[in-house]
C-alpha cells in the first residue's frame, strides 16, 4: 500500500525505496522503537532486512531525508489514504485505511470519543509552540487532535497541530472529514467529548448530521450559576442532586438545555454563631447532550464512560512512540506521527476477533509476540523464523496466528 502510494524514482544513486522507509518506521514504532537513529539500528535486524528485502540497514540521513521531501503534500495523501477517503484505498488497500477497518467490523453504531493530547518537545522543532501543557509548564509542545471509535479502540482519526492550538480548534473541519469517510453501514453516531469542545458551532454541526452527543460545560462563572438553580434530590439521597436550565450563547443559533449534577465532595466543619457547624462542600458536572430523555445522573454515568481513552492516548504515545520520534521539520514529523498511530491501529485490529486479546495493553501484545528470541533461516526458496520451541507464549502466538490466517 505504502509503496504503490508513494512510489520511488529509482536512479543509480537511491538504495532505499520510500515504501521500506515508510514500513520501517511503522514497525519500529509497533517494536516501541523511538527516534531517527534507533530506527536506523532497528532496520538492520535480520527479520525487518528479511520483510523488507533490505540488503542493509536503512541509514539515519536516509530517513530524515525522504520525509522532509515527502513534505505537506505527502503529510495530507498519508492522512488520507489512512483515512480512507480517496477511491485508491477503496480500491486496493482496504486492508489498511480505517474506514475498511470499521466496515470490516460489521458494527452498525458506533461511539466517537474526542480528545487531545499535549506532546513535549525539548529544542526549537518546526511548529512547536507554547500553549497548554498540563505535564511541563512553559514547554513548546504539539497538540494533536483525535477522534476514537470506542468500540474498536480504533484511532480512526488524527490531525497533528501546533502546540499553540486551542483543543477544539478545527473540530468542524476535523469532523466532516471523518463524516466523510464513514462507511455507509454505519446508521447512528454518538459523539462524546469533554468541555474543550463546548462549541455552539460544533453543536450545529453535529445535529445538521443527526448524530447524537454529550458533552461538558464550560462556562465563565458556571458554579455561580448553578449554586442558583432549584435542585431535585436523586432517589432521596442528599448527597446527590441534578437540575437543568435552558441557555444561549450570544453566538448560538438556538437555546439548548444544560443537565447538571451536584455531589458533596466532603463535610466541612466552620464557625457558626459562636458556635460550630457542619456544611457540605459540592462539586458540579454540567452537560449538554442530544439525549432529552435523559437525566444528569444518567449523562454523568455515560460520559465517565469515555475516561478509558486517556488510557488509549497513553498507548498510542508511550507504547508505539507516536510523537516521539521528531525531527526539524514539522510535515516530517506529522508523517511520524500518522506512521505510529498506523502502528498502534494495526495492533489493535489485529486482536480484535479474542478477547482475551483484545483487552490487552499494546505493551503487553508486544511482550508476548513482538520481543521475542528467534532466528531467520533461508534454505533454498524458503525462508523461515524459528523460535524457541518452548517459548512462554506459545499458546498465545498459535492461536493469533490462526485467526488471522482465517481473517
Amino acid at each position: 500500500m505504502l509503496s504503490d502510494s508513494f512510489p520511488t524514482k529509482w536512479h543509480n544513486a537511491t538504495k532505499f525505496g520510500t515504501g521500506q522507509i515508510l514500513l520501517v518506521i511503522v514497525m519500529a514504532s509497533f517494536s516501541g522503537v523511538s527516534t531517527i537513529k534507533k530506527i536506523a539500528n532497528f532496520s538492520n535486524d535480520g527479520l525487518v532486512k528479511t520483510l523488507l528485502k533490505l540488503d542493509k540497514g536503512i541509514n539515519e540521513n536516509a530517513i530524515s531525508s525522504n520525509l522532509k521531501r515527502m513534505g505537506q503534500r505527502g503529510a495530507r495523501k498519508l492522512q488520507s489514504l489512512l483515512l480512507g477517503t480517496n477511491a485508491a484505498c477503496n480500491a486496493a488497500c482496504n486492508a489498511a485505511c480505517n474506514a475498511a477497518w470499521l466496515k470490516s467490523s460489521e458494527l452498525r453504531s458506533i461511539t466517537l470519543d474526542a480528545d487531545s493530547t499535549v506532546r513535549s518537545v525539548c529544542g526549537n522543532q518546526a511548529g512547536a509552540s507554547k500553549g497548554y501543557n498540563p505535564v511541563k509548564k512553559g514547554a513548546k509542545s504539539y497538540h494533536p487532535l483525535l477522534v476514537f471509535v470506542s468500540e474498536l479502540k480504533l484511532l480512526y482519526h488524527s490531525w497533528f497541530r501546533t502546540g499553540s492550538a486551542f483543543t477544539s480548534n478545527g473540530i468542524t473541519e476535523f469532523l466532516q472529514e471523518v463524516k466523510a469517510s464513514l462507511p455507509s453501514t454505519i446508521d447512528k453516531v454518538f459523539f462524546r467529548a469533554d468541555s474543550g469542545f463546548f462549541s455552539g458551532e460544533l453543536f450545529d454541526l453535529l445535529e445538521s448530521y443527526s448524530w447524537d452527543y454529550l458533552v461538558k460545560v464550560k462556562l465563565k462563572n458556571l458554579k455561580k450559576t448553578l449554586e442558583g438553580q432549584q435542585w431535585t434530590m436523586v432517589d432521596h439521597n442528599k448527597d446527590i442532586a441534578i437540575c437543568e436550565f435552558s441557555y444561549k450563547a450570544k453566538s448560538w443559533k438556538k437555546t439548548r438545555k444544560l443537565k447538571t449534577i451536584r455531589t458533596v465532595k466532603e463535610y466541612r466543619e466552620v464557625e457558626f454563631l459562636r458556635g460550630r457547624d457542619i456544611i457540605p462542600v459540592y462539586q458540579y458536572a454540567c452537560y449538554i447532550s442530544s439525549y432529552e430523555d435523559q437525566d444528569a445522573s444518567q449523562l454523568h454515568e455515560l460520559y465517565k464512560q469515555r475516561s478509558i481513552s486517556e488510557t488509549w492516548i497513553e498507548q498510542v504515545k508511550s507504547h508505539t512512540m507516536a510523537g516521539g520520534t521528531l525531527t526539524n521539520d514539522f510535515w516530517a514529523n506529522d508523517i511520524l506521527w500518522q506512521l505510529a498511530v498506523l502502528a498502534y491501529n494495526t495492533s489493535t485490529m489485529m486482536r480484535q476477533k479474542k478477547n482475551r486479546f483484545k483487552r490487552q495493553e499494546h505493551r503487553t501484545f508486544k511482550e508476548w509476540f513482538i520481543a521475542v528470541p528467534a532466528k531467520v533461516t533461508k534454505s533454498g526458496r524458503s525462508i523461515e523464523i524459528k523460535m524457541y520451541e518452548n517459548h512462554f507464549f506459545r499458546e498465545q502466538w498459535e492461536e493469533l496466528t490462526d485467526l488471522l490466517d482465517a481473517a
